[in-house]
């Protein structure tokens, strides 16, 4: 798979996001369970305003899942620096300048919009970044991502407690660290917060982060560009109300931030499950 990565990472961006084209078309006639979750999730989202307008969101992002899948090789086997001159764009770094002067510490968002891959490299490629990601169950996906994300200043921290340990004490040196937020946790990392009008099991992880730290948050979504350009960073800023729920606060966040972007969120992924040992949402416990 190594090697099949190495080839794929020779051909051109605009090559690659050609073929995931096709390749997201193959995926969604072919496995139904993907297009299933897909269109349940954007068609529940309520995000167009006719039928028409869903449709034609449904195709794009259809193409677009295909894109990310293909252009993998390219961001994680490339040369670090062309990568990282593949953001084209970089909209509000201001933001992320601004929290990190601040000296507690920044929590960079990155919901699963695009081509999140690069945020992590491109911050990196400018100070030290400590990424949580979750260990996959093949040793190869493991080796690829370590090569493919530990460059620069790049750390990754596993999906552990070992790995909340790694984050606190990056931010407690004043460092940058990386979470996905969309990312549904385990049983007891949670809770039940409504996201595009559906309970979603969400992390708790960001608001303990914060009392611990005094960290800063921002989010940041990566839109990949037409034609292979390249991509555009948006940075944005982000104030919670510690005196109401903060995974309610930044599922409303998210959404503010996919509605800008919904034809390049990752709309096939799992995000309404219920984590094995979890209560449904109002499901009242036993006492």
């Amino acid at each position: 798979m190594i090697v099949l990565f190495d080839l794929l990472a020779r051909l051109p961006l605009s090559a690659l996001h050609r073929l995931g084209a096709f390749f997201g078309w193959v995926t969604y006639l072919f496995s139904k369970r993907y297009s299933f979750r897909l269109r349940e999730n954007l068609y529940n989202a309520g995000l167009a305003r006719s039928e028409s307008g869903l449709k034609s969101l449904l195709h794009t992002n259809i193409r677009e899942m295909g894109k990310g899948v293909l252009e993998l090789p390219w961001v994680w086997r490339r040369p670090f620096e062309e990568v990282v001159a593949s953001v084209r764009q970089c909209h509000g770094w201001e933001h992320f300048e601004a929290a990190h002067a601040q000296g507690k510490g920044v929590i960079v968002l990155t919901p699963h919009i695009g081509c999140f891959e690069v945020i992590g490299l491109y911050i990196a490629a400018r100070t030290p970044m400590t990424c949580m990601y979750r260990v996959p169950r093949w040793k190869f996906l493991d080796t690829l991502m370590h090569e493919g994300r530990e460059r620069g200043q790049m750390k990754l921290a596993p999906a552990d407690l070992g790995g909340v340990r790694q984050l606190l004490k990056a931010l407690k040196k004043g460092q940058v660290i990386g979470v996905l937020p969309d990312q549904a946790p385990g049983n007891g990392e949670g809770v039940w917060a409504p996201f595009f009008g559906r309970p979603a099991y969400t992390m708790t992880l960001i608001g303990k982060l914060m009392e611990s730290s005094g960290a800063a948050s921002v989010m940041c979504a990566c839109e990949r560009l037409p034609r292979g350009e390249g991509y555009a960073l948006h940075f944005s800023p982000l104030s919670f109300d510690t005196g109401k729920s903060i995974p309610v606060q930044l599922n409303a966040a998210l959404e503010e931030v996919i509605s800008e972007h919904p034809e390049q969120y990752l709309w096939s992924y799992n995000r309404y499950k219920v984590p094995r040992g979890a209560l449904p949402p109002e499901t009242p416990k036993e006492h």
